[in-house]
């Protein structure tokens, strides 16, 4: 089984809207939290931190954490072809923007990032962190 350990932040603006990034990898898509895998060595937070700048072009700040979430991928669910089943562990902090300017990524996992109201959230297309990580706020999409 592989281990994935990444680590995310629920950003919500001062007018409700929740910032997403937009996943596309290995002919799959989705809107996610901003964030993703820990590279070895690093502290989750400083994770966090790293990968929503990579995604949302956002320097962030990181709250308190909101929690953990862990689950089993199927290997017949992963987005790449393997053998192996994903054991994904998936750290999610409150964080706020605390600078930058908001850019798309280029060249990695996700090729999109924008600020979403919760009633649009509802009907996007989304991976299962997004639902869990606002249920963790508080929120609901």
């Amino acid at each position: 089984m592989d281990i994935r350990v990444a680590a995310y932040g629920v950003i919500v603006d001062d007018g409700g809207r929740v910032l997403l990034s937009h996943w596309n990898e290995h002919g799959r898509s989705g809107w996610s939290m901003p964030g993703g895998g820990l590279e070895p060595g690093e502290d989750p937070a400083a994770a966090a931190v790293r990968e929503i700048f990579e995604e949302t072009g956002y320097n962030a700040e990181l709250g308190h954490l909101l929690g953990i979430d862990s689950h089993v991928v199927p290997a017949a669910n992963r987005s790449k072809r393997t053998d192996v089943p994903l054991h994904a562990i998936r750290i999610v902090y409150r964080a706020r923007v605390v600078g930058g300017k908001l850019t798309n990524e280029v060249g990695g996992s996700s090729d999109e990032a924008k600020w979403f109201s919760l009633k649009e959230i509802g009907s996007l297309q989304r991976v299962g962190l997004v639902d869990i990580a606002l249920r963790m706020a508080g929120l609901r999409p």
